[in-house]
């Protein structure tokens, strides 16, 4: 157990003790008490951590908040590291560290390096993430790369919780859209071969369009001519989408990406998963018929509004191969929870989704969706409009090339996924202290060459068995250790709280302190048991800002 985790261990008992001595005075059911909790007060003047657990057990004890919290305090048990406990305000009670306990958490550092941080709060639990998955009729856009930074983040958050962990990318390679994109696609061909055709009003008009189709005849010549229209469709529409999916993985891998798993809707259909859904629900009674089509009954598990299944003309709706792919994730490969990132445009669409997981006898608590809001693009101080059925955007691989993948993951996990976001372009690629990104890798950068020159006149970083720690006793030493200390509970609470944005500023917060040490602390030239001791803290904030920085997909650079 981190020693963190084990203070906070030791003080909740000590706190459950004292309440349990208290209770046998007082003829109390201790199984009646809460269960003490502990949080960090914003303002550590009042100590290291706090507990209300007088107020919410007045009432149990017969007693007043201050007084039971007084009687907690002097039944206390002597705990290591606890310098002082007070009591504050209506009945809070402020427990303050002796510091020296953070000598312990450079010692986990250095027996645990890259493992530093890992946790086995997920027992292993199968959790799939699906994200991204844009349609591959074009280019990935702006919202594309926020989802892409926000769930490649969060998915190596709960893995190093201690969580088993699947990448998925659904590629939705049927439906309306992808009958829109093959008649796009045609008339393109047919213009490039000097013929009328115009690109429907609601079909892609982007230039990458022509691109594929001057690919295509260059390849493969003018033979589709001689072909009907839906048949010409089908054969552009299929070439031009493996085209676009092999860009598309070629574009998330530049940007640091990987999935375990690329998933076709198509494949829904082909595996006769789609109608076997909509057998179900029909045969349970959760559906009807309205105007020809087949309609869920959504409203009776709750959700807004009932939608369809299966159109007048027959041809099942998005909806329905939603529910298979969803269905065939828990059922058929056995994820024990799902979390999906969505546009914030989808919105009405999650209660229903989770409607028919009941329906089908899964537990809607087992879906968790997280809805993404927009992105607008700044560019010298001006709001870019763009369009992808215009042909008139930023893409992910543009913005990728343009500021490297290192700063645009990082700026999209600046904020939670619920907030809108500003990209600004000219921030991104500034190369100072304004730059998050830059900051944080700034820090890491500095350290490195602190230990370079210190290398280069014979000086390395000692066994830390060899080192006496308590030459670390000014503030800004015991901060640093402090927020290394609290890398482990970040970790945590970005995967319990699905909040990967928790690492980055976490990392900037780390730069920070470090940056205060080094304006305040000299390290090489000190005296020899000073110089040792600031040589294990920098090498070990060093090791945690590079761990922080990898489970963000960042770099961690030796020269800046």
């Amino acid at each position: 157990m981190y020693s963190i985790f084990k203070i906070q261990k030791d003080i909740k008992d000590g706190i459950k003790a004292s309440l349990e001595k208290i209770a046998a005075e007082t003829g109390v059911n201790p199984y009646d008490m809460p269960m003490p909790e502990l949080e960090v007060p914003k303002d550590r003047s009042f100590g290291d951590y706090a507990t209300n657990v007088a107020m919410t057990s007045s009432k149990l004890f017969g007693k007043k908040p201050r007084e039971l919290a007084e009687l907690i305090k002097s039944n206390f048990p002597l705990t290591k590291y606890i310098a002082s406990i007070e009591i504050a305000g209506p009945g809070f009670i402020n427990f303050k560290l002796d510091r020296t306990w953070l000598y312990n958490v450079l010692k986990e550092i250095n027996a645990m390096e890259e493992d530093y941080g890992n946790l086995d709060i997920g027992k292993d639990q199968k959790i799939q993430i699906e994200f991204v998955s844009a349609n591959p009729t074009g280019p990935m856009h702006l919202g594309n790369a926020r989802g892409g930074a926000i769930g490649d983040v969060l998915a190596s958050v709960l893995k190093k919780a201690g969580y088993y962990v699947e990448r998925e990318f659904y590629i939705n390679d049927a439906g309306n859209q992808v009958e829109k994109f093959g008649a796009s696609l045609e008339a393109r061909y047919l213009q490039l071969l000097g013929q009328d055709a115009a690109v429907p009003q609601d079909g892609y008009h982007g230039e990458d369009l022509v691109e594929l189709m001057k690919e295509y005849i260059e390849d493969n010549g003018e033979g589709c001519l001689s072909m009907s229209s839906d048949e010409r469709q089908l054969v552009l529409r299929e070439w031009a989408l493996e085209k676009n999916i092999e860009r598309m993985k070629k574009d998330l891998e530049a940007y640091g990406i990987h999935y375990d798993v690329w998933f076709r809707e198509s494949s829904l259909y082909e595996s006769g998963e789609v109608n076997a859904v909509i057998e179900e629900l029909k045969k349970n009674g959760h559906t009807y018929e309205k105007d020809g089509a087949v309609w869920f009954k959504a409203t009776e598990f709750g959700a807004d509004k009932d939608d369809v299944l299966v159109r007048a003309n027959g041809i099942p709706t998005y909806f329905a191969s939603d529910i298979a792919y969803h269905r065939n994730k828990f059922i058929k490969r056995g994820f024990d929870r799902v979390i999906d990132i969505w546009g914030a445009d989808h919105a009405g669409h999650v209660g229903r989704m989770k409607a028919a997981m009941e329906a089908l006898g899964i537990s809607p608590d087992r879906l968790t969706v997280i809805l993404m809001q927009l992105v607008r693009l700044k560019m010298g101080g001006e709001f870019a409009r763009m369009s992808k059925r215009k042909g008139n955007m930023v893409t992910l691989r543009d913005l990728v090339d343009a500021v490297g993948k290192d700063a645009v993951r990082f700026l999209f996990n600046m904020r939670s996924a619920d907030s809108q976001f500003e990209f600004d372009m000219d921030l991104a690629i500034k190369e100072s202290s304004e730059n998050p990104v830059f900051y944080a890798q700034y820090a890491h950068a500095r350290i490195c060459s602190i230990l370079r020159n210190a290398s280069s006149i014979g000086i390395n970083v000692p066994d830390i068995a060899d080192v006496e720690l308590n030459h670390l006793n000014k503030n800004v030493e015991f901060d640093l250790m402090e927020k290394l200390a609290s890398y482990p509970e970040e970790i945590g609470q970005a995967a319990l709280r699905l909040e990967p944005y928790r690492l980055t500023h976490y990392a900037m917060d780390l730069a920070t302190l470090f940056h205060s040490f080094y304006t305040e602390c000299r390290v090489i030239g000190e005296e020899e048991g000073v110089m040792k001791a600031r040589l294990v803290l920098i090498d070990s904030t060093k090791k945690v800002l590079a761990n922080a920085l990898s489970v963000l997909g960042v770099g961690a650079p030796e020269k800046m």
